[in-house]
């Protein structure tokens, strides 16, 4: 979020909170990309705070995690001492989540981690709930990839290669014609709590509809060798799908995360290593 909207957004998160019965005395910023990460005292609330235009997927997220919370998923929870729903205040959207204290992915063993991907794969397996597909993202970074003037700094051939790893990707995933169902979409550590309740995932506006091996091509490798079942050619070209993807966005103008140009560049040397031992 850019420098100038930081406090106004710390402001409508505080008097949400405040609004409804939640005693606030301070917000300290836990994260800070294309939203705000607050955590709210003494009250103890994770805020999340993003702009207007951002409140379907927030709606999508908040009603993700109620429709997951009744299958025992393990999921980051809603604040229970209020209606989980979205608010609206000054040009925000609020969400207000359980805070699990300084949580984090580090130190997790590979084994867990797969069984909590499984165990999550599970419960969405219960739920009824309509999501995007996953190549409606792939589209997405598609329209950024054909545009210019959203990616000005991307050079013509590494424009020409993920246009072309996009494309060759999608089409040869959807020819493997594996079962799909209700994903995460972006279950990688930065979405991994270790917490005292277990291990829990979070974040859950990216959720799609897809095969499971798309979900495991954002975890470690060591992870996902240990997710049963995994069709592990399914795999490899999910995993390069992904980093075709999440290279695009780091090339957005607008997009908001720390280093992002540089990470964009490793993950192109990444993809043409992975094509070149395909």
């Amino acid at each position: 979020m850019h420098a100038s909207q930081v406090q106004p957004a710390v402001g409508a998160a505080v008097s949400v909170a405040s609004v409804l019965g939640l005693r606030v005395d301070d917000a300290a910023i836990l994260h800070d990309s294309n939203r705000l990460a607050l955590r709210l005292l003494p009250c103890d609330v994770l805020a999340r705070v993003a702009h207007l235009e951002s409140k379907r997927g927030a709606e999508f997220e908040v009603e993700v995690a109620r429709r997951l919370a009744e299958t025992g998923s393990p999921l980051a929870s809603l604040d229970p001492r209020v209606e989980p729903r979205v608010h609206v205040r000054d040009g925000f959207v609020v969400t207000l989540w359980t805070y699990y204290g300084r949580a984090s992915h580090r130190g997790v063993e590979p084994a867990a981690y797969a069984h909590a991907l499984e165990r999550l794969h599970a419960g969405m397996r219960q739920a009824d709930l309509i999501a995007p597909h996953f190549t409606d993202r792939v589209t997405e970074a598609q329209s950024l990839v054909g545009n210019d003037a959203q990616t000005p700094d991307l050079q013509d051939a590494d424009r020409e290669l993920l246009s072309g790893t996009l494309r060759k990707l999608t089409w040869a995933i959807g020819q493997r014609d594996a079962a799909e169902q209700l994903l995460h979409g972006e279950p990688h550590p930065g979405n991994l709590l270790r917490t005292k309740n277990g291990l829990l995932f979070t974040d859950l506006e990216t959720c799609c509809r897809g095969p499971v091996e798309f979900d495991v091509a954002h975890v470690p490798e060591e992870v996902g060798t240990h997710y049963p079942g995994a069709d592990q050619d399914l795999l490899s070209k999910c995993r390069i799908l992904v980093l075709a993807m999440v290279a695009t966005w780091r090339w957005d103008r607008d997009d908001q995360f720390p280093n992002g140009h540089r990470m964009g560049t490793e993950l192109l040397s990444r993809i043409r290593a992975a094509q070149e031992r395909s």
